[in-house]
C-alpha cells in the first residue's frame, strides 16, 4: 500500500537552487589585544566582518605591520589581492547549505578539493518523494519537458516499487536501519543525475574565490553557474573587501557570469 501512495504521488520538479549561509567567523578581540600588548603593537581594523579582520591580521604578520601602511581594511585586502597573495585569504571561512540541485551538480562541486563537503545520503534518506532538477533549456520546450518529464517519473516510480520489494527481501534483518538502507542502496541505482540533493559545504575565501571563477564562468554547466553567482551575490554582502573585485555580467541568454580582473588570487 506505501509503494502505491508514492507511485501516485505528483511529480515534484525544482527549476532553483537555494543557498544558505549558515556560518561565519567572529574575532576573538581579548586575544588579538593581548597578542598586541605582549609584541608593544597597536592596531584597530575598520570591518566588523571576523573573516575581513582576520585575513587583514594575518596579512600583517607577514610584515608586521601592524599600525603602518595601508589603514582600511580594504585597502589593505584590496593590496593582497592585486599582488596576488592569495594564501592569507584561506584564514577567512564561511559554510553553506544548498539545495535544490542535483546529483549532476554534486559531482562537478566535489571535484574542489579545498572545500569541504557533507552530503545527504541515499543508503540512508528515502528518496520516494525526492523533487527533480529540471534543466532550464529541457523546460523552456514542451516537447522536450514532456519526455523529461516521462522518463523522471519512471525512474521515481521504480524507485518505489523496489524500495517496497527489497524491503521484504531483506525481512529477515533484524535491524531496521540497516535493513532500510539495505533496500535503498540498491534501490537507488535507477535514480538518475536530476534527482535532488542537499549538500553542506564550507570553504575559505581563496577556495571560493577559486570556486567562483571557475564555476561562475559563462563556459560552467548553467546549475552549476547559478550556485556560484548566488554565493558571490551573498559574499558580496558579507564581505565586500574580499569578493568586491567580482562583478556580474548578463550573458545574451539573459543568465548570469562573473567576472574579476585579479583571477587565480
Amino acid at each position: 500500500m506505501e509503494a502505491v501512495n508514492m507511485e501516485n504521488r505528483k511529480l515534484r520538479v525544482v527549476r532553483d537552487p537555494r543557498v544558505y549561509l549558515v556560518g561565519r567567523q567572529s574575532l576573538d578581540r581579548t586575544a588579538v589585544d593581548r597578542f598586541l600588548e605582549d609584541h608593544g603593537l597597536a592596531w584597530q581594523t575598520d570591518t566588523e566582518v571576523g573573516a575581513e579582520a582576520l585575513a587583514e591580521m594575518a596579512g600583517r604578520v607577514c610584515y608586521m605591520s601592524y599600525g603602518q601602511g595601508r589603514k582600511t581594511n580594504r585597502e589593505f585586502i584590496a593590496h593582497l589581492i592585486e599582488v596576488g597573495h592569495g594564501s592569507v585569504l584561506e584564514h577567512a571561512v564561511w559554510s553553506f547549505l544548498v539545495s535544490g540541485v542535483s546529483r549532476s551538480f554534486t559531482h562537478e562541486l566535489v571535484r574542489h578539493r579545498h572545500l569541504s563537503y557533507s552530503q545527504l545520503s541515499q543508503r540512508y534518506v528515502d528518496e520516494s518523494d525526492s523533487g527533480f532538477i529540471e534543466p532550464d533549456v529541457i523546460a523552456s520546450d514542451p516537447a522536450l519537458d514532456a519526455a523529461w518529464r516521462e522518463a523522471v517519473d519512471a525512474t521515481r516510480r521504480a524507485y518505489a516499487r523496489l524500495v517496497t520489494g527489497l524491503e521484504q527481501k531483506f525481512s529477515d534483518v533484524p535491524d531496521g536501519t540497516l535493513r532500510r538502507k539495505l533496500a535503498r542502496q540498491a534501490a537507488r541505482s535507477v535514480l538518475p543525475n536530476a534527482t535532488e540533493t542537499r549538500i553542506f559545504v564550507t570553504g575559505n575565501a581563496r577556495a571560493l574565490r577559486h570556486f567562483i571563477e571557475l564555476r561562475g564562468s559563462e563556459h560552467a554547466d548553467v546549475e552549476i553557474r547559478k550556485v556560484a553567482v548566488e554565493m558571490l551575490r551573498i559574499l558580496q554582502r558579507e564581505a565586500p573587501s574580499l569578493f568586491g573585485d567580482y562583478r556580474l555580467v548578463q550573458l545574451r541568454d539573459g543568465s548570469l557570469a562573473t567576472h574579476t580582473d585579479h583571477p587565480g588570487v
